[in-house]
């Protein structure tokens, strides 16, 4: 079924997860919050998210599962939000000539540079997840980044065009509407998400932050809950959570 959604754009926002949680009781399924000028926009492990105003996405989604026709989403298996987002960008990137992979667990990497990040924060009533704020950063037409980041890139410096955000999140919207049936469609969601995963079944150097152990090891599968199983190549294969590994690019 096709889905409605609710494009707002603000001028100036903190965090576009933040003002949806400001305004939830008052938004409607599918909202989408969108910020000109995103300043203190939050990632994962509390990191920022930095973007020059005007010349990114960065919006959020309020996705009501088991409402307006969503599939419902049970508390275990909450990950597959991220599983739809990811891919939805990913569809997004691939429609204007970028191939893309996923990053463990919903950053979009072209080759080994960053060119999304995602903060999701989902709401559980018992064993249901009633409520998901899906806060995504593309880098669109952005070519001068902070020299302390470490490796972003943008859909401009890749195809050396400029592009308009307002198209771009019409864009995205329509393609996120396609995946959202997938919530209820577990083995094919997961089959396509781990194709399109970043650095799956090569090896490379990973740092254990439980331990802080540097090993060496293969990505060989995400788990039902979302945790990352990773082959140590010692005879052991390893389940981390989200702030439990640290890639080494």
């Amino acid at each position: 079924m096709p889905y409605a959604f609710q494009i707002k754009w603000l001028d100036k926002v903190d965090s576009t997860n933040n003002e949806i949680y400001r305004q939830i009781d008052s938004l409607d399924n599918l909202s989408v919050l969108s910020a000109w000028d995103q300043f203190a926009g939050r990632g994962q492990r509390g990191n920022k998210w930095s973007a020059l105003p005007g010349e990114n996405l960065t919006f959020s989604i309020l996705l009501r599962p088991g409402m307006d026709g969503v599939p419902e989403v049970h508390a275990l298996d909450q990950f597959r939000i991220s599983e739809i987002s990811t891919l939805a960008v990913k569809d997004l990137l691939s429609a204007h000539g970028i191939a893309s992979k996923v990053k463990w667990p919903n950053d979009i990497y072209v080759g080994n540079k960053k060119i999304c990040g995602m903060l999701i924060e989902n709401s559980l009533r018992g064993k249901e997840v009633s409520s998901s704020i899906i806060g995504i950063g593309i880098n669109v037409n952005q070519t001068a980044f902070d020299p302390s980041l470490v490796n972003p890139t943008s859909m401009k410096k890749l195809s050396e065009e400029s592009f308009s955000t307002e198209d771009l999140l019409e864009e995205f919207c329509s393609l996120f509407g396609k995946r959202i049936p997938l919530l209820s469609e577990y083995a094919a969601l997961k089959e396509e998400y781990l194709s399109d995963l970043y650095r799956k079944d090569e090896i490379h150097p990973y740092r254990n932050l439980r331990t802080g152990e540097i090993f060496r090891g293969r990505i060989i599968d995400v788990d039902g809950t979302g945790l990352l199983v990773v082959d140590t190549l010692d005879g052991r294969v390893d389940k981390f959570s989200f702030k439990e590994i640290g890639y080494i690019i």
